[in-house]
Order: structure tokens, then C-alpha cells, then sequence
């Protein structure tokens, strides 16, 4: 049965980006691994200073950024000196573990033209094994995202398994995440090897046992569930999930199975100790004073991707 229905909230990530927050939810931090979701665009109205719209440097601990375009560009810097654009289709896969910082800037304005940037990000957390692990980072291509079709279905799997699918994105505990493109009048079910699920409407109308939900809301089900998701009109869904982690604290953009070790980093960010990526350290975000009210430039970005 349907567990909860969450319906997005606005945010800012940056003085100029605005972003809908589907999680964490104070009724539903996680699903299966996933703790955080922000869905930012479709960027209509391009400011006059394009850089407005630029995540400044900012550090991570405990996580896996999972980052995926629907259309536009984003160039990706960290502290192991990666640089990377990501295009619509492709994975940008960043595990933080012990520590890393990264930006993320939009320097192609002809990919902020027409509304076309528009991205999802969410946040892996980490098995706690897996919480001090080295940071990494990796690209995967639309060539290694397998892709299924079926009579008004299309689907993408961006990590994990469901369906019979799977492919080499590494992941660190069983999940599931697909980006899903159904017609109208097309009718879905969720997998059922997983024991959290739930999907999140980017556009579109779905109808669920006799009700109507729609852009902006993500829905999740009990563990056994078997719901029957009908397109009321073309949709666009993301779907995730996967096993429960166990309970983890979040603050600000760190994550972990402890809160000595989220005061730690909060103390290594103030200290320097994160290293700043090396090709975009001539300005960072710096640590919120608190969890309400955090540090950047006016206007105030809240607690950030």
C-alpha cells in the first residue's frame, strides 16, 4: 500500500538557483539508501550573470552525489582534480567517503538557452564499512546505462538492478534508480526485489488505485506493495529505492552513521583539512553557522548539493 506522499519544497542552492527538495522529508528521510533528492529546472529565465547560477566549492562526507541531466551542461570539479561535464544521459558518480569538496558551474550559456538545464541530484548514503572510504569519482555514458522498451514504456537504468537489469555503475549496497518516460494511457508497476520504493513525478499525471498524483510529489510504498502506476497524460518519473541502511544524521552536506563524525567535519571544513578542488579553489562556501541559516552570499542558499 501507499506509505506516504511527499510533496517537493523550494529551495535555493545557490544565489540564483532555485531547486525542488524532495528529501529528506521529517516524515521520510530515506528510501531504501537514498537520503537526498533535489530536481533543479527546467531553467527558463537565464540571469544576466549566468555564474549566479554556480555551486561554489563545498565539502561532503559519508555519501555518494549522483548526479543526472535531462538536458543542458554542467561542469563537475572535485579535490582528486576531476573535471568533468556532464550531459543529458550520463552519471556522475562522486563518493564522498572521508572527504571531499567539489563545484558545480554552468559555463556553456548556449546550455542554459531555451530552458533547457534541467538535472536531478540525489545522495547515496554509505554503508557504515564504507563511510571512511577513499573518495572517488566516476563518468558513465548513455552507452553504459542499459535501456528497455516496451509498448508505451521507456526506461533508463541509471545504477543498480530492477527488471533484469543491471550495469557497472558501482554502487555499495543493493539499490535501485531509473529514469522512466511513459505515454499516456501506459501502465507501470514498481520492482519487487526491493524491500523500499518509491518514484518521484518530474511531469506529468499518474493515477494510483483510483487517485490522481502529479509534478512535484514522490510516492512510497510499503515493502510488498504491488501498485499498478497509469499515465493520466506523457510522464516523466524517477524511480528509487533499495535495503535500508539503518538510521544516519544529515547536516548540511554531510551524512553519517554518527554525530561525533559529522562535528569532525564540520571542524576539518572550518580547518582547511578538505581539500578544495585544485583547478577551482579561489572561493568556497563556508560552513553554516547553523542547519537554518546557511553561510553564502545573498541571498542565502540553504543546505546544498
Amino acid at each position: 500500500m501507499l506509505e506516504i506522499v511527499i510533496e517537493a519544497r523550494n529551495a535555493a542552492i545557490s544565489p540564483t538557483m532555485k531547486v525542488k527538495r524532495i528529501l529528506p522529508f521529517r516524515l521520510r528521510r530515506m528510501v531504501g539508501p537514498f537520503i537526498f533528492m533535489d530536481h533543479a529546472g527546467p531553467i527558463g529565465d537565464i540571469p544576466s550573470k549566468p555564474s549566479s547560477l554556480d555551486v561554489l566549492p563545498h565539502p561532503h562526507i559519508g555519501l555518494s552525489t549522483v548526479s543526472y541531466l535531462f538536458g543542458g551542461r554542467v561542469t563537475h570539479r572535485d579535490s582528486l582534480g576531476v573535471e568533468q561535464i556532464i550531459r543529458p544521459g550520463e552519471v556522475n558518480w562522486m563518493t564522498a567517503g572521508s572527504g571531499i569538496a567539489h563545484s558545480e558551474r554552468f559555463e556553456d550559456p548556449s546550455a542554459l538557452a531555451g530552458g533547457e538545464l534541467e538535472m536531478i541530484q540525489t545522495w547515496v548514503a554509505l554503508p557504515e564499512k564504507d563511510e571512511e572510504s577513499a573518495p572517488s569519482f566516476r563518468n558513465y555514458t548513455p552507452d553504459r546505462l542499459p535501456i528497455f522498451t516496451d509498448k508505451g514504456v521507456w526506461m533508463r537504468l541509471i545504477a543498480g538492478n530492477a527488471y533484469g537489469l543491471n550495469n557497472d555503475v558501482k554502487t555499495n549496497s543493493p539499490l535501485f534508480y531509473l529514469h522512466v518516460i511513459l505515454n499516456q494511457g501506459a501502465s507501470f508497476g514498481l520492482p519487487r526485489e526491493h524491500s523500499e520504493r518509491g518514484f518521484y513525478i518530474v511531469r506529468g499525471t499518474v493515477e494510483v488505485s483510483g487517485i490522481t498524483y502529479h509534478e512535484g510529489q514522490m510516492l512510497v510504498f510499503t515493502k510488498g506493495a504491488d501498485p499498478l502506476i497509469l499515465a493520466k497524460e506523457n510522464t516523466t518519473l524517477m524511480l528509487l529505492g533499495g535495503e535500508p541502511l539503518g538510521e544516519r544524521f544529515i547536516w548540511w552536506n554531510f551524512v553519517s552513521s554518527r554525530k561525533e563524525r559529522i562535528e569532525q567535519a564540520k571542524e576539518d571544513w572550518k580547518q582547511g583539512r578538505i581539500i578544495l578542488p585544485p583547478n577551482d579553489n579561489k572561493e568556497f562556501i563556508p560552513l553554516p553557522d547553523d542547519k537554518s541559516k546557511p553561510a553564502g552570499s545573498p541571498p542565502k542558499p540553504e543546505p546544498l548539493s
